[in-house]
């Protein structure tokens, strides 16, 4: 919103040394955002002034037209003789008013304008255009020209309100009363402390029944319109230069007197307004839902399809407008014909949310979708029709029609109850009573009350909604920077959390390993689940949607991190990073079974173990995830040797990692599940409560869905639940104990079918061994026909050792031949000769 100093000082009696710069520290001060302050005319020196052209010559022979003019500059040129004046422009002729810039003067980017030789001729000035003199393009592409009344030699800096300055603020979407001249001024009073000219006090005729008909057919989205008609207008008549200044310092460009004239209301008053040509207009205006596939033609020449939620503004034939957006074109007026001598006034309030999904709808903002998405003060409707039929009259020569029409839905103004010292416990800071009251009906509230506040919320503000927006506007008013700066005193004794310090372990136990951290967002789409040919009845299907998502590819939370990770290593492998090893920790959602909804919680005091327990009920599960994807080469090829491309047991082993990071025992076991290959996929398991539960899966990925998804080949990926591995793990992690006596290792090759996962054989050596055995690795498989059909052997190396002496020959072949034994009666292995 930019709003001009000297049309602010209307409604605020500002003292005459207050500067910009003064007034947005105030405002700042008050919470609004004002972003800079821009001085119009700072380096404008005269003299400018108003001159009659006189004659005007034509020059030949030159590549562009050139004219050489007299213009009648009065007393300014200190003479009163013509001014020679040579010029480019042709849209003015003999006898026109312009602006003249006389030797001397100095335009704006520091231009000196001095009496010069062009063209085989002296000019000694310039006539000016909008452009020269820092007013913008006004539309018409060439030099002023003025009205026939101004007088010859008037000072055209005071005429044209060249200097001046502009505040532009950031209003914020809950505050939408201060995209109005109004709205800033109630602001600027209340920091200034000073009475406000309110513009929206009118004299207001009492409805009747003579106005243009109306029928609203759609009361909640339309709850008050008022209709008032102006006849007898002079289509010849034009905007005055003080209203075409006041749009272009606020960012608007001059159209036409009616459009002009409803613009600058709006920005006056805050209400959006709509001029319609009385002839076109067939029947009652009518306000109702569109019906589906419905068309309009909107001003800006775009033929829309409508849509069964959209407000619109109809008469007899059919949609003249988009409700609270834009107008029709058929219903426009038409000033290149110069035949609209009647316009109706519509001065209506709409739903802000019917308005603001209907622009959305349409990607179709406006000024008065702005407005009326933020909130519009209802009650300032039949001012803003009165203030236009006004200035239509006194602008346009018009009449003003005795018909007045409102059509009004019934409704009570909103009142809070509020605490008198609600706004000190929030603030942490004794106000007091008084303070309180004083504030609010500043902000334009009428309060009623004692200890317990009975506050009724002005029109303008339907942001205020409970009794936190009173104490934010009590606080806000009173300074911020006045509120005390207090550090909390946490208590002493409480680090991280155990689940936190897996949570770190992990990721640097993953960085060391060589993997890289990529966190994504926590969105996904789902028809990534159709990709990675999960079950139509799998619970990862059964997401949390967003109610406003970021995207429409992406409305849902993540169940799985896998999405995310393989998004990054497919962009990374398409920009020529092709070895990768990329890792993410995070939450992923699951809708709980039944729907809760959250409590809001107190600002005034912690809230209770209850309260949080009930907000936590309300959230869905957010168990913490732990994944990797590999793709390329696990270990680069050199000098030192050829490399090996990473496959399924790296990313076996990562959760191997995990696992150990956690002090838990993972079970890990052949599996088939979703994106995986179904034959190089291992199930990932931990005992929790005595029961096995799986907690993820690990391998090489389908080609499939490599396929699907642009992948690598061989790209392998692995996911578990990082919260299920810790509940599983025996508590804190112990450090090794570092033994002074000897290991003994013993190696043992097994021939089992090949149809036993390494993982059994493993455990049943693991508790043959007993309590002597410290490690036990596979350190090779080997397939051959001397093996016989359907065979493989696996060779184990076994390390014992004791605590409290060294193991004798005897006692570590004991262990081993235990171990062999209960391997070999669990699954048939058999000592490889």
């Amino acid at each position: 919103m930019r709003v001009p100093l000297s049309w602010l000082r209307e409604y605020v009696d500002l003292p005459a040394t207050e500067t910009g710069r003064d007034v947005q520290a105030k405002l700042v001060s008050a919470g609004l955002e004002v972003e800079r302050v821009e001085q119009l005319g700072a380096d404008l020196k005269g003299p400018l002034v108003v001159g009659q052209v006189l004659t005007i010559e034509e020059l030949e022979g030159f590549k562009k037209p050139i004219r050489f003019c007299t213009v009648d500059v009065g007393q300014a040129n200190g003479t009163g003789e013509p001014q020679e004046i040579v010029c480019g422009a042709r849209n003015f002729s003999v006898g026109d008013k312009v602006v003249v810039v006389l030797p001397g003067a100095v335009l704006p980017g520091n231009f000196a304008i001095a009496a010069r030789k062009t063209y085989g001729r002296t000019s000694h000035g310039m006539i000016c255009s909008g452009d020269e003199l820092g007013m913008g393009d006004d539309g018409s592409g060439g030099i002023i020209v003025l009205p026939p009344e101004y007088e010859v030699g008037t000072d055209a800096i005071e005429l044209l309100e060249l200097v001046d300055e502009v505040l532009d603020i950031a209003v914020t979407p809950d505050r939408g009363y201060c995209l109005s001249l109004r709205g800033i001024a109630r602001e600027t009073a209340t920091a200034y402390g000073l009475p406000l000219r309110d513009p929206a006090l009118l004299d207001v005729p009492a409805p009747n029944a003579f106005g243009h008909p109306v029928k609203i057919s759609e009361p909640l989205g339309c709850d008050r319109f008022t209709a008032r008609t102006v006849t007898g207008l002079d289509p010849e008549a034009r905007s005055p230069i003080w209203l075409r200044r006041r749009l272009q310092k606020a960012g608007m460009r001059s159209i036409s007197l009616a459009v002009d004239i409803t613009n600058y209301v709006m920005l006056e008053l805050g209400q959006p307004l709509h001029a319609y040509d009385r002839s076109r207009i067939q029947g009652a205006i009518g306000v109702r839902r569109a019906e589906q596939g419905e068309k309009l033609t909107t001003l800006d020449g775009v033929k829309r399809t409508l849509d069964a939620e959209d407000l619109v503004i109809t008469d007899d034939r059919g949609p003249v407008g988009l409700a609270g957006v834009m107008g029709g074109a058929h219903t426009e007026i038409d000033d290149t014909e110069g035949t609209t001598t009647e316009v109706v006034i519509e001065a209506a309030h709409f739903d802000p949310i019917s308005i603001a999904r209907t622009a959305r709808r349409h990607k179709l903002a406006s000024e008065a979708s702005k407005r009326f998405e933020r909130g519009v003060d209802p009650l300032a409707a039949s001012a803003a029709a009165q203030r236009t039929v006004d200035l239509l009259v006194l602008l346009a020569g018009g009449t003003a029609d005795a018909g007045v029409t409102e059509v009004i839905t019934p409704s009570a103004p909103h009142t809070i109850t509020i605490p008198a010292n609600h706004p000190d416990q929030v603030a942490g800071v004794e106000y007091g009573r008084e303070t309180v009251v004083r504030r609010l009906q500043e902000v334009g509230c009428d309060v009623y009350g004692q200890d317990e506040l009975l506050v009724t919320v002005p029109s303008w503000r339907p942001d205020l909604t409970d009794p936190n927006d009173l104490a934010e506007e009590v606080i806000r008013l009173e300074g911020y920077e006045n509120l005390p700066s207090t550090l909390p005193k946490p208590p002493a004794g409480r680090g991280l959390t155990e689940r936190q310090r897996l949570h770190r372990r992990v990721g640097r136990a993953l960085a060391g390993a060589g993997y890289v951290e990529a966190p994504n967002y926590p969105f996904i789409g789902e028809h990534v689940f159709d990709q990675f040919g999960l079950a139509a009845d799998d619970p990862k299907r059964r997401v949390v949607k967003l109610v406003n998502p970021l995207s429409e590819e992406e409305p849902a939370l993540r169940t799985t991190l896998l999405p995310g990770l393989l998004g990054a290593l497919r962009r990374n492998d398409g920009r020529g990073s092709h070895d990768l090893a990329l890792f993410e920790t995070g939450l992923v959602f699951h809708p709980r079974a039944e729907q809760r909804i959250a409590v809001r919680l107190p600002v005034d005091r912690r809230p209770t173990d209850e309260e949080i327990a009930s907000l936590t009920d309300a959230l869905p599960e957010q168990p913490r995830h732990a994944a990797v994807v590999l793709a390329g080469a696990r270990e680069q090829a050199g000098w030192w040797g050829k490399g090996r491309p990473a496959d399924w047991a790296d990313a076996v082993e990562a959760a191997r990692t995990l696992a150990r990071e956690a002090g838990t025992e993972l079970l890990v076991r052949a599996g088939q599940y979703g994106p995986w290959h179904p034959g190089r996929c291992a199930e990932l398991a931990v005992v929790l409560d005595g029961e096995e539960k799986v907690i993820g899966y690990a391998g090489e990925l389908h080609p499939g869905v490599l396929k699907t998804l642009g992948l690598p080949a061989r790209t392998s990926a692995m996911e578990l639940n990082l919260d299920a591995l810790e509940q599983a793990s025996a508590g804190v992690v112990k450090g090794p104990r570092i033994s002074t006596f000897p290991v003994a290792t013993q190696d043992v090759a097994l021939v089992v079918d090949k149809t036993v996962p390494h993982a059994e054989v493993e455990a049943a050596l693991r508790e043959g061994a007993g309590e002597l055995l410290e490690s036990i690795r596979l350190f090779d498989v080997y397939e051959s026909e001397q093996l016989g059909a359907g065979k493989k052997s696996l060779a184990y190396a076994l390390r014992f050792r004791a605590a409290d002496r060294t193991l004798t020959v005897e006692e570590a072949s004991a262990a081993r031949d235990a171990a062999v034994a209960l391997a070999a009666g669990r699954t048939g292995a058999a000592l490889r000769s």
